[in-house]
C-alpha cells in the first residue's frame, strides 16, 4: 500500500515537472514581441511643414528595419554575434532609412535576420527563431524573418528587409503579409551589409496595400504618372505545377479577380520552361559547364542553380577575409554552401553575367510595359519548426526555381497573401518588367481587395475535382487553338475552340477566339453570333466588340458595326483599330 502511494507521488511529481517544463518552453518560445526585434530605438521624422504645404507623405506610420541596415550609433548585427563583436557602431544611417524618416515615418527598431542573412528559412540559432504569428508551429521564412513577423503581429505599419534569393518574398508568404522586391538597382544599397551584390534588393513588408503603395512611391522616389491597367496577365502554367497544394486554390483566385477587373481577354498562359530555353541561350552553356551533360534538367531548375551559385560566389568574395580572420562559428548548412564555390572559374562567372542580361531582356520582352507574370511565391506551405524538409532536394529545387526568376532578371515582384490552406498562409506573386515598379504597385492596389474576396470564396467552395480538371483541359484546348490560328489553320483552330467551349461553356475568350477564326473563313454570321455570346459573358471584352463590328460591317449592318467600334473605344480609348473603323464607317454611311 505504501509502495503504491509512493508511486502515485512520483507520477504526480513527474507530471508537475512536465507542466513546468512545458510552461518554460512556451514562455521562451512566444516572447512579447514574438522574437522579432534585436533592438528597440527611435528615429523621429522632422517637423511638419507649415501650411499650405502638404504634410509628409508617411506621417503617422512607424517601421522597423532588418539588422543589415546601418543606423548611426548602433552596431549592425548581420544575424551573428561574432559580427557584432568584431564591428564598431555605424557612423552613418542608411540613405534608405533616412528617406523614409524624412518622409514622415518613425523607425522604432532593428529586427532579426537569419545568420549572415544567408538562408530563406528564418531559423537563427544565435538569437532564436521569431515566432510566425500566422502559424506559430511553422518557420517564419528568411532571411528577413523579424521584419515580416513585426508586420504580421501589427507591431509596425511596414518594415524593410533584404531580398537576395527570397529574403523578403518567402517571409511574406509564410507570415501572410505583402512583400515587395523592387527592380534590382532602383533603391540604393548604400549603408547595407551586402550578401550578393548582383542579387541583393531592399525589400518592403506591409499588411495594407495602400500603405505599401505610399511607402513604395517614397522608397522608389517615383514621379506621378497616369495609372494603367494590365493588358495581359500571364499565368506560368509550368510554375504552378510545382505547387504542393491544389493548383486551383491559387490560380483560380487570380483568374476570378482578373475577370472581375479587366475581363477574361487579358488572361494568357505561358510555359516559362520553353520560353527561357529559347530566349536565354547562355543557360545551355552554364549547364555544360556545371551539370555534366544531364540533358533532363529544366531551364527553370538551371536558373535556380545559377542564382545559388552567384549568391555563394559573391558572398564569399565579399566576406571571405572576415571569415578567415575571425573564424566565426557558422551554421553547418551555411558553411557547407559557402564552401561549395571552391574552384569557380572566370568563364563560369562570365556565363552567369550573360544569363542575367538575357533573362532581363527575355522578361522585359514577354511583359512589355503592361504585362504581369503570375507565379506561386513558394511551392511549399511553411514547414514546421525544426523540420528536415527544408534540406530536402525537392524543397530546395522547387523553392529556388520560383525565386530565381526575379532574382536573376532583376525584375520587380510582389508577394500577395491569399488566405489559408490547412491552417497555413497561401500566397501568389506578381512580376512586372525591370523598372515597372509603379505599374506593379498600382496593379496590386487595384486588385488586392478582390483577390482577398476571391481567395475566401475559393477556400470555402467545394468545387468538384472533375470540374477543375475540365477547366484545365479547356485551357489546353484553347492554347492549341491559338497555335493553329497562328499557323493559319483556321478550321483546325475552330475545332479546338469548340472543344474548349464544350468543356467550359461560360468562357468569353473561347467564343471570341472562335469568332476570329470564323472571320478568316468568311463565316460572318457565325462570327457575329460567337461575339454576341462572348459579350453577354463579359461586357468588357474589347476584342469581341471589334470582331463583331467587323462581322456586322461585312454583313451590311453598318449602324450596328459603328456602335460596336465606338463601344470598344469607350472600353479602350487608345485602340487605333476601333477609332479608324468607326471613323471610316461614319464618313461612308452617316
Amino acid at each position: 500500500m505504501a509502495s503504491n502511494a509512493a508511486n502515485l507521488w512520483v507520477l504526480l511529481g513527474l507530471g508537475l515537472a512536465g507542466i513546468l517544463l512545458m510552461t518554460k518552453r512556451l514562455k521562451k518560445t512566444i516572447k512579447a514581441d514574438f522574437g522579432a526585434f534585436i533592438q528597440r530605438l527611435e528615429l523621429l521624422p522632422p517637423p511638419q511643414p507649415a501650411p499650405p504645404k502638404a504634410p509628409h507623405p508617411l506621417t503617422n506610420l512607424n517601421f522597423a528595419v532588418s539588422d543589415v541596415f546601418e543606423i548611426e550609433g548602433y552596431v549592425t548585427g548581420f544575424g551573428h554575434p561574432d559580427w557584432v563583436r568584431t564591428h564598431e557602431p555605424s557612423s552613418r544611417t542608411s540613405p534608405v532609412v533616412l528617406t523614409l524618416v524624412e518622409g514622415g515615418a518613425t523607425c522604432v527598431g532593428k529586427t532579426v535576420v537569419d545568420e549572415l542573412a544567408y538562408s530563406i528559412h528564418g531559423e537563427n540559432k544565435r538569437y532564436s527563431t521569431p515566432t510566425n504569428p500566422a502559424a506559430p508551429a511553422r518557420i517564419p521564412g528568411g532571411s528577413s524573418s523579424g521584419a515580416a513577423v513585426a508586420v504580421a503581429a501589427n507591431f509596425v505599419d511596414f518594415s524593410l528587409g533584404i531580398d537576395t534569393l527570397g529574403g523578403v518574398r518567402i517571409p511574406a508568404a509564410f507570415c501572410g503579409v505583402i512583400g515587395f522586391r523592387p527592380s534590382h538597382g532602383v533603391v540604393s544599397h548604400s549603408g547595407i551589409v551586402p550578401v550578393s551584390s548582383s542579387l541583393d534588393t531592399v525589400g518592403l513588408f506591409a499588411k495594407d496595400p495602400n500603405i505599401l503603395h505610399r511607402v513604395g512611391l517614397v522608397l522608389l522616389q517615383l514621379p506621378f504618372s497616369v495609372r494603367r491597367n494590365p493588358r495581359q496577365i500571364l499565368l506560368a502554367d509550368d510554375c504552378f505545377q510545382l505547387l504542393k497544394i491544389p493548383i486551383d486554390r491559387v490560380s483560380q483566385v487570380v483568374i476570378n479577380s482578373t475577370e472581375k477587373h479587366f475581363g477574361r481577354q487579358v488572361l494568357k498562359h505561358e510555359n516559362l520552361e520553353n520560353y527561357f530555353s529559347s530566349k536565354v541561350p547562355s543557360l545551355k552553356e552554364f549547364y555544360s559547364q556545371k551539370v555534366n551533360g544531364d540533358s533532363k534538367i529544366s531551364s527553370i531548375r538551371l536558373l535556380a542553380n545559377v542564382a545559388q551559385f552567384l549568391q555563394r560566389y559573391e558572398f564569399k568574395c565579399t566576406h571571405e577575409e572576415w571569415i578567415n580572420s575571425e573564424k566565426p562559428v557558422l551554421d553547418s548548412a551555411v558553411s557547407a554552401q559557402i564552401n561549395e564555390t571552391m574552384g569557380t572559374t572566370d568563364k563560369e562567372i562570365e556565363i552567369c553575367k550573360s544569363i542575367r542580361t538575357e533573362m532581363r531582356s527575355a522578361l522585359n520582352s514577354l511583359l512589355n510595359d503592361d504585362g504581369i507574370l503570375v507565379i506561386p511565391t513558394a511551392a511549399y506551405l511553411p514547414p514546421k519548426i525544426g523540420s528536415k524538409e527544408i534540406f530536402s532536394e525537392d524543397y530546395q529545387n522547387c523553392m529556388f526555381s520560383l525565386l530565381s526568376i526575379a532574382s536573376i532578371s532583376g525584375c520587380c515582384q510582389v508577394t500577395l497573401p491569399l488566405g489559408y490552406h490547412d491552417k497555413c498562409p497561401v500566397s501568389v506573386s506578381f512580376i512586372a518588367r525591370h523598372g515597372g515598379d509603379r505599374f506593379l504597385l498600382d496593379t496590386v492596389q487595384t486588385m488586392y481587395l478582390s483577390l482577398q474576396e476571391q481567395a475566401d470564396a475559393v477556400a470555402k467552395s467545394k468545387l468538384p475535382h472533375n470540374a477543375v480538371n475540365k477547366e484545365n483541359l479547356a485551357e489546353v484546348a484553347k492554347e492549341k487553338g491559338n497555335q493553329a490560328y497562328k499557323d493559319k489553320q483556321w478550321q483546325k483552330a475552330i475545332g479546338f475552340y469548340t472543344e474548349a467551349i464544350k468543356l467550359s461553356g461560360n468562357n468569353a475568350t473561347y467564343y471570341s477566339n472562335r469568332a476570329a477564326a470564323y472571320l478568316e473563313l468568311g463565316s460572318f454570321p457565325q462570327a457575329e453570333a460567337d461575339c454576341t455570346k462572348a459579350i453577354n459573358l463579359d461586357k468588357k471584352n474589347v476584342k469581341a466588340y471589334l470582331r463583331r463590328g467587323t462581322a456586322r460591317e461585312m454583313l451590311g449592318y453598318y449602324k450596328e458595326a459603328i456602335e460596336d467600334f465606338r463601344y470598344a473605344l469607350v472600353l479602350e480609348p487608345t485602340n487605333k483599330r476601333a477609332a479608324l473603323s468607326a471613323e471610316r464607317l461614319r464618313k461612308l454611311f452617316q
